[in-house]
């Protein structure tokens, strides 16, 4: 089993910046590809960003050139860098973290860009 508890997440203006903190514990040797996702209300949980255990990123084509994954596996923390903050970024980020058998979540962090 892996638990994952995001943090970071808040109010922010147009423009502006935010980071994002995953933790993970439990079985975290089993875990290869960590990531972000999001949801927005009304809309479907969405794809934003992963990385691997060998450190090679992928990004969403919303947020690339302004988001950036990172990964601390001694720590086994992921963190979500997140600049020129847009209106569509408001949702609830989700932290996700893959296993060859198993698919795990967190409970979510809410982040809101006002206008």
């Amino acid at each position: 089993q892996v638990q994952l508890v995001e943090s970071g997440g808040g109010l922010v203006q147009a423009g502006g910046s935010l980071r994002l903190s995953c933790a993970a514990s439990g079985s975290t040797r089993s875990i290869n590809v960590m990531g972000w996702y999001r949801q927005a209300p009304g809309k479907q949980r969405e794809w934003v960003a992963s990385i691997s255990s060998g450190g090679s990123t992928n990004y969403a084509d919303s947020v690339k050139g302004r988001f950036t994954i990172s990964r601390d596996n001694a720590k086994n923390l992921v963190n979500l860098q997140m600049n020129r903050l847009k209106p569509e970024d408001t949702a609830v980020y989700y932290c996700n973290a893959l296993t060859t058998i198993n698919n795990y979540w967190g409970q979510g962090t809410q982040v809101t860009v006002s206008s």
